[in-house]
């Protein structure tokens, strides 16, 4: 079956600079950059900066070059200095700030003093790892007051508990996560005045008109969370394409802190772009 878009294709890169690009990466973003190029859309380039312990601005600077050599180009986010600067989240808190108020307005958001220690403490099972901690129901407030900023505590979207949230993945089908079961209450805003990265991807990607999120497969259950603030908005929700994970010869995924597989590190060895397409099969 052939895809009918009903509006302009526009799909989007969006790293993190907390280190060195690794060949995950590279894959993904080739992949958004076909399925972009294959609609005849535009790609948007986006500096997902919120860590401001980690994120730094040499990272920024050594992702444009390593994504310009793997062969990436996009149509929005040219260069840092150029006319058409990548958008960075650090510049965008005031969009951030009217999507919480808009949620607290809504009522479906709320305070909540407790950490992920504190979570899995009440807990009667541990948790280990980056399983998912979810809230138990007995820590969500009954009353609260009403506030005009967030202030300096987490806040947190009551799921709907119960509720099983489906959509259709445009790689790997059709998924399904159950509110209060696979995930919990989650935050929205942090107590050190940024939001997280759910709210902030979805203020985002709504105003940047983005009709195809591309990412690894590691984040399809925070698709599930995006979904339900896309719904508690009112917004329209995009379309999903979730890419298998790069891993290495042990099975462990590719992460940044193994400076060994980073686009810098191969790209400083010789190997060709177009070699490292063929290792991930591009």
């Amino acid at each position: 079956m052939t895809l009918v878009m009903t509006q302009p294709y526009r799909g989007r890169l969006a790293p993190t600079p907390t280190g060195h690009l690794h060949l995950g990466h590279a894959r993904t973003f080739w992949v958004a950059q076909q399925r972009a190029q294959a609609q005849g859309g535009v790609l948007v380039l986006r500096i997902e900066d919120l860590d401001r312990d980690r994120c730094k601005p040499q990272y920024t600077l050594d992702l444009l070059e390593d994504l310009a050599w793997f062969g990436l180009r996009w149509q929005e986010g040219l260069d840092l200095g150029g006319p058409y600067a990548p958008y960075r989240q650090q510049d965008r808190l005031d969009v951030y700030q009217r999507v919480w108020q808009q949620l607290n307005r809504l009522g479906v958001i709320y305070p909540s003093p407790h950490s992920r220690r504190d979570v899995a403490r009440a807990l009667s099972a541990p948790h280990e790892g980056d399983r998912e901690v979810i809230l138990p129901p007995q820590l969500r407030p009954d009353r609260w007051p009403q506030v005009e900023q967030p202030g300096a505590v987490n806040w947190r979207f009551r799921v709907p508990d119960g509720e099983t949230i489906t959509f259709v993945d445009g790689n790997l089908g059709l998924r399904s996560f159950t509110a209060g079961q696979d995930f919990g209450d989650f935050i929205v805003w942090r107590r050190d005045g940024f939001p997280s990265y759910d709210l902030a991807v979805v203020a985002d990607d709504q105003a940047m008109a983005i009709s195809e999120v591309v990412r690894g497969e590691d984040l399809l259950l925070a698709t599930a969370k995006q979904i339900l603030l896309y719904r508690a908005l009112g917004w329209s929700i995009p379309g999903f394409y979730h890419c298998p994970l790069v891993r290495d010869q042990a099975g462990r995924r590719l992460a940044k802190r193994d400076g060994v597989n980073s686009l810098r590190s191969l790209r400083q060895r010789g190997i060709t772009p177009e070699t490292l397409r063929q290792i991930v099969n591009l």
